[in-house]
């Protein structure tokens, strides 16, 4: 049927004819002459070159020759393997970086059928109660040396007025995207979303945009912030604790750089014009502006300024 169909199609355009019983008997014509057309190319220096070694024709040349122009063939043929191998190994190279450039670890999304576990408040790690009748400086002391031996935890001791910016842009704001340097000249894009789970307890949560687009609700974060307001009004400071999945195609690094981005778009830096601008950045993506760009949201996140 598709046969019958094409020829249709080809009876139909102008100037077509359909001959039957053709053979294609010239091929060996055709290669012939080609060789004679480079003879009579050249005959006149492969004239010149019978009379220099004393051959009566090109016929006779080409005998005299024989020999000498195999092993030109087989010269000409050979394969250095050295250099093979350097080009096969610089091709290989190439492709592993390349590859390793836009490989990204897309991980299994979380069951909908298996419950969250209950989160955990500042008490799951340390007694609320004690911590009340220490100084600011003690307090810090025991919040990192509850985590000193984990080596995938981010912590940090922030100051109550900080973090109350932080606290009404996120609530604002309860999702934004934030790039991530890679080899080369690469970015990752990680998507941020803000949960506020309890009355003293604040998530802030990385997933990659690429899971995050897969995965939807169900995507599993790499970095899960705590942030802990239990001793905000009697002590002033908020206690964050922060886990980097094992799993996760992200280093404790990446994730602390994320986390330092994360506070210079949510106003919790210093009232400057660039910690303006990168507020502003954030609220026209909430506010789908078209003043939101990803390339001014990579050239902000990457300044060096405050």
């Amino acid at each position: 049927m598709l046969r019958t169909s094409k020829l249709s199609l080809l009876r139909s355009l102008p100037g077509f004819r359909q001959t039957r019983g053709a053979v294609c008997t010239n091929i060996r014509y055709i290669q012939r002459s080609s060789k004679e057309d480079v003879v009579e190319k050249y005959r006149s220096k492969l004239e010149q070159k019978a009379k220099e070694v004393g051959a009566r024709d090109i016929g006779e040349l080409k005998e005299k020759l024989k020999d000498t122009i195999e092993e030109k063939r087989k010269e000409f043929a050979k394969i250095d393997p050295l250099r093979e191998l350097e080009e096969h190994e610089r091709k290989q190279a190439e492709l592993a970086k390349q590859k390793k450039a836009t490989q990204h670890k897309l991980r299994d999304p979380r069951s909908p059928e298996i419950p969250e576990a209950p989160y955990k408040t500042m008490n799951s790690f340390v007694a609320v109660d004690k911590m009340k009748d220490l100084t600011a400086q003690e307090i810090e002391f025991i919040w990192r040396a509850r985590f000193q031996n984990k080596d995938d935890t981010l912590l940090s001791i922030i100051p109550t007025d900080v973090f109350a910016k932080l606290y009404k842009n996120a609530r604002e704001n309860p999702a934004f995207v934030l790039p991530l340097p890679r080899e080369g000249d690469g970015m990752d894009m990680h998507y941020v979303q803000w949960a506020f789970v309890g009355p003293n307890t604040v998530h802030c949560m990385f997933t990659t945009l690429m899971e995050y687009k897969v995965h939807k609700e169900y995507a599993r974060p790499h970095t899960t912030l705590s942030f802990h307001t239990e001793l905000q009004q009697d002590k002033g400071v908020v206690l964050m604790n922060g886990t980097v999945e094992k799993d996760a195609a992200v280093t404790v690094p990446e994730s602390q750089l994320l986390l330092l981005n994360v506070q210079r778009f949510y106003g919790a830096m210093a009232d400057t014009p660039v910690a303006k601008r990168r507020l502003q950045l954030l609220r026209d993506f909430t506010a789908g502006s078209s003043d939101f760009t990803v390339d001014k949201l990579i050239e902000e996140a990457q300044s060096l300024e405050n």
